[in-house]
Parts: C-alpha cells; sequence; structure tokens
C-alpha cells in the first residue's frame, strides 16, 4: 500500500497540472468581450478582423475598411472613422466597437461607453513592432490569441526578410510623401506618421522630416528640402499624377522632378500598417532602388494559411 499511495497522488497531481494547463489555455483564447456583434472602424482593424477569420461576427465598418473588397459591400457602413454619429454606431446594438487610435469624435465615443458599450482603441505606432503589437491586441481582445500568434508570426518574419533587403541599400532615398495641393501650397509628411513610417521600412529617408504631422509647405520649403522621390497615395475622391506634381512650381527645380521619379500606391496598402505593410513597403523598396536583387523571399502574411 505504502508504494501505490505516492503512485496514485503524483499520477493525480499530474492530471490536475494537466487540466490546469488545459484551463489556462481555455482561458487565454477566450474572447475578453462578448465579440457576437463588432463594429470595426479603421482600414486596419478590419483588415485583421478578417485575417482572424472573424468576418461573420463583423456587423459594420467604417468608410476607411477598403480590404477585403467585400468588407464595405456586406456591412453596414458607420462612416468615416472621425466622424461618427453615436446614434448611427448604437443603433447597430454592437457588442463591443474596435476602433483605430484617432476614431471620434470625442463626444461620440463618451456617448458610446456611457451606454456600456466596450469601446477598445488600438493603438497604432508606424513601425514593424507596432503592427505586431496592433495583431496581438486585437487578437486578445476577440479571443483569438492562437491564430494571432500566428499571424503575427508571420508578419514578423516578412518583416525579417524586409530587413535583409534593406541591407543592400547604399545610399538611403530623400523621399518626400504628398497628401494634397492646399491653396495652391503642398501638404506633405512629416514625421510621425504613417508615411514617415512606410518610408524608412522600404530604406528611405523622409525629406520633410523636419517638423511631425501633416502639414502645408512653402515651395522653398520643398527645393531645400531636394527630394529624389516623390510619393503618394491613391484615393477614388482625389488621385494626384505625376504631371500634377511635378509640374508645380514646388518641384519643377527638384531632383524627383528631373528624375521624373513619382510613386502611387493604394492608400490602405501603403499607410495601413496592417498585415500588408511589409509587402507595401518590399514593394515600395524595389520602385525606390530598382538594382536591388529580388532573391528574398516576397511577404505572405495576407495569405489566409492561419486560418487552416
Amino acid at each position: 500500500m505504502s508504494r501505490i499511495a505516492p503512485l496514485l497522488l503524483s499520477t493525480w497531481l499530474a492530471l490536475t497540472s494537466a487540466t490546469a494547463a488545459n484551463t489556462a489555455s481555455h482561458a487565454a483564447d477566450a474572447a475578453r468581450y462578448n465579440t457576437s456583434r463588432i463594429v470595426s472602424v479603421g482600414g486596419a482593424v478590419t483588415e485583421i478582423l478578417y485575417a482572424l477569420g472573424l468576418q461573420k461576427q463583423i456587423v459594420a465598418v467604417d468608410s476607411t475598411s477598403l480590404f477585403p473588397r467585400d468588407a464595405l459591400k456586406e456591412k453596414t457602413n458607420v462612416g468615416y472613422l472621425r466622424q461618427l454619429s453615436p446614434e448611427g454606431v448604437l443603433g447597430l446594438n454592437p457588442t463591443v466597437i474596435i476602433a483605430a487610435e484617432g476614431a471620434g469624435p470625442k463626444e461620440t465615443v463618451e456617448v458610446i461607453e456611457q451606454a456600456s458599450i466596450p469601446f477598445v482603441h488600438v493603438p497604432d505606432h508606424f513601425s514593424g513592432d507596432g503592427i505586431v503589437e496592433k495583431i496581438r491586441l486585437i487578437a486578445t481582445t476577440t479571443g483569438r490569441t492562437a491564430t494571432g500568434d500566428c499571424l503575427a508570426s508571420q508578419v514578423q518574419r516578412d518583416l525579417d526578410r524586409l530587413s535583409a533587403l534593406r541591407r543592400q541599400i547604399g545610399a538611403p532615398a530623400r523621399v518626400l510623401f504628398i497628401l494634397s495641393f492646399v491653396n495652391g501650397r503642398a501638404m506633405v509628411a512629416g514625421s510621425d506618421t504613417a508615411a514617415d513610417g512606410i518610408i524608412k521600412l522600404a530604406g528611405g529617408v523622409n525629406a520633410m522630416a523636419g517638423f511631425r504631422g501633416y502639414k502645408p509647405v512653402s515651395d522653398e520649403a520643398i527645393l531645400a528640402a531636394q527630394p529624389d522621390t516623390v510619393l503618394t497615395m491613391q484615393r477614388p475622391d482625389q488621385a494626384l499624377t505625376a504631371d500634377d506634381v511635378l509640374r508645380h512650381p514646388a518641384f519643377t527645380q527638384t531632383r524627383a522632378a528631373q528624375r521624373k521619379s513619382f510613386l502611387s500606391f493604394d492608400g490602405l496598402y501603403l499607410l495601413g500598417f496592417g498585415p500588408r505593410t511589409a509587402s507595401a513597403a518590399h514593394d515600395l523598396a524595389l520602385a525606390l532602388y530598382p538594382t536591388l536583387t529580388r532573391d528574398t523571399p516576397e511577404p505572405r502574411a495576407a495569405s489566409s494559411s492561419c486560418l487552416q
């Protein structure tokens, strides 16, 4: 009997430990909120939720949710993320709202929170680490930690491949991102912007990094910046062309105009800082530096392999 008792005890402890570990695993995968009716606000937020396999639980998206293409076709549109209506959101009976940083206005967020609807703010840090953190936060919020870990790992591998590509770059290109023209002056991107972040990920230097945010600048400031390339984003309501920009008096004497170096990418793809951002930075790097060798595997985190 004295030999059997310790054996039974050790067996019981092993089973208890296994049960506890299994319970902890399920607890870690349990949604922090009721996710049966999600309102997704922000293009990258929606993209991540779809990548996590949660599209059937999304009841509405905002107007910046342009990828996947079906999102705005299939879901109710609550409008632009910075101009949300409390009635428009609450009328959908959401169980949780997951929103990109800057969603609002503040008064709308306060009304929603007073209605006891969880409002999850997703920070925007325009870096590779920021993308991974964003994925993990949304995955934890929705109880998809295993899928989130898979997606985050894919993104990290893509970022590592991108880093290997950047190591081939000698002299970095000076890139100026233009958003639009305002009363004849170029609205350009300074530091702490998505444009600044994607330029860095692609191995370039922001030619207008001397200030923060987006602001209109003088023609003299652009001439002094001497960009090698002008970068912009494509959007349905306003598309800048190479002629619009490079023939503007502010740009005609720049190296970009002399080289006719003008690049334009889909706005969400370029600036979304979601699962496809490493792909966007890869494409931008190859456009900036055509002599880079292309033997580095292309990013693949936008695939659906984590759901298989």
